[in-house]
């Protein structure tokens, strides 16, 4: 199971190219590694989960060496942030940020394509990320607290440059199937997203609830598929405690999508 959600890992896009949003530069890997051998704890949620991902890939590359990695920045005991990775690619060092988000798209949030993705509980939004990248996370290396850590390393903070690495799958509303995203990668559109009553549609079918790390994976038939009356009953509990859940939809013709079930 590991193996698949690594590889889910691997075939997500990143969410932009270059600079695109936000003068956020995203990083680049460029020799992919099929076969993950590393150790992970089960118990860690998804957003660390995958930061071993691409730990383990990292350290596959032959131009790259990992510094340090999850560095807490600390001022009189508190706590100020976390730097994710500080590696050196090609002699170049680089602060490495990495996200790995599932966004819904909601014509109804904001004025621009960027703020019209949301979280699946509309509790935070890539707008929210984005801003707390540019204007918390990336800031945190230049602080005076930091200096101290890269000093260990030996490292001057003028010659670190600041990239991300930022993965997504992103999912469009059941009505409107048709959005070509400017400035966004089309390629992280995963599936759509349905309400309570567009279930309807979706009587013929059946589905499966994978658990949180398998939201990753690639969806396939080898599951135990529940039928419309069973799911439509499981999830009223969703729906109660207003809680949005990634599904698999299995057509009648065998087709195999990923959709999300909102409350909202």
């Amino acid at each position: 199971m590991i193996q698949k959600r690594y590889e889910g890992y691997l075939k997500t896009p990143v969410l932009w190219k270059g600079d695109a949003v936000s003068n956020l530069y995203q990083f680049e890997i460029l020799l992919k590694f099929n076969s993950f051998s590393g150790v992970l704890d089960e118990k860690t949620r998804l957003g660390k989960y995958v930061e071993r991902f691409v730990s383990f890939e990292l350290k596959q590359q032959s131009n790259i060496s990992i510094l340090a990695e999850n560095i807490q920045i600390q001022k009189d005991k508190i706590t100020l942030g976390e730097l994710d990775c500080l590696l050196l690619k090609d002699e170049q060092p680089i602060h490495l940020e990495i996200i790995y988000k599932f966004y819904l798209y909601d014509k109804s949030v904001g004025e621009t394509e960027i703020e019209h993705f949301i979280g699946p509980n509309k509790k935070d939004s890539l707008i929210e990320k984005t801003n707390k990248l540019k204007d918390k996370q990336l800031p945190l290396l230049h602080s005076n607290a930091c200096k101290v850590y890269l000093d260990k390393l030996n490292l001057k903070v003028e010659n670190i440059e600041q990239q991300v690495y930022f993965k997504a799958q992103l999912f469009m509303p059941y009505n409107n199937k048709e959005i070509q995203l400017k400035t966004l990668n089309n390629d992280c559109i995963s599936g759509l997203y349905i309400t309570y009553k567009e279930l309807a549609n979706f009587i013929n079918c059946k589905f499966y609830i994978p658990n949180k790390k398998d939201w990753l994976i690639k969806p396939n038939s080898n599951v135990t598929w529940l039928n419309f009356n069973n799911f439509k009953t499981l999830t009223k509990n969703y729906f109660d405690e207003k809680f949005s859940t990634l599904c698999w939809v299995k057509k009648a013709n065998g087709e195999i999508n990923k959709i999300f079930l909102v409350w909202w």
